[in-house]
């Protein structure tokens, strides 16, 4: 019985590992250049939705952590190319200020199932 028990419980493990994964090979559709009419309007309306994150006190202090003034983020924001611009702002949701992804929490929890696992098994 315990053997066949370690045969199910590493099926179940390998499934498991091997599922993890797969999610990041799917991917949308992303544009490789901004499109000729983006207008002026358009980079102010951009720059404007990254400094209305940037001016939150958990981006702004992890920023100054890393040794970045107010000036020198809205310099180099300024800096920026039109489509970096663009790209930033599409995906302001992706960033994170501090904390784990959900797979990283996904690989914990797996960790410790296998752990408490073979806790049991050993026993």
């Amino acid at each position: 019985m315990p053997k066949m028990f370690m045969k199910v419980v590493a099926v179940v493990l390998i499934v498991a590992f091997s599922s993890l994964g797969s999610g990041q090979a799917i991917a949308g559709p992303v544009p490789s250049k901004t499109s000729v009419d983006q207008s002026i309007a358009s980079r102010d309306a951009d720059l404007q939705s990254v400094r209305n994150v940037i001016a939150s006190e958990e981006v702004a202090s992890a920023l100054q952590a890393q040794g970045f003034t107010t000036e020198e983020v809205n310099s180099r924001l300024a800096a920026l190319s039109d489509q970096d611009l663009r790209s930033l702002t599409q995906n302001l949701e992706q960033i994170q200020a501090a904390g784990l992804t959900r797979q990283e929490w996904a690989w914990i929890a797996i960790g410790a199932l296998a752990v408490l696992v073979l806790v049991l098994v050993l026993d």
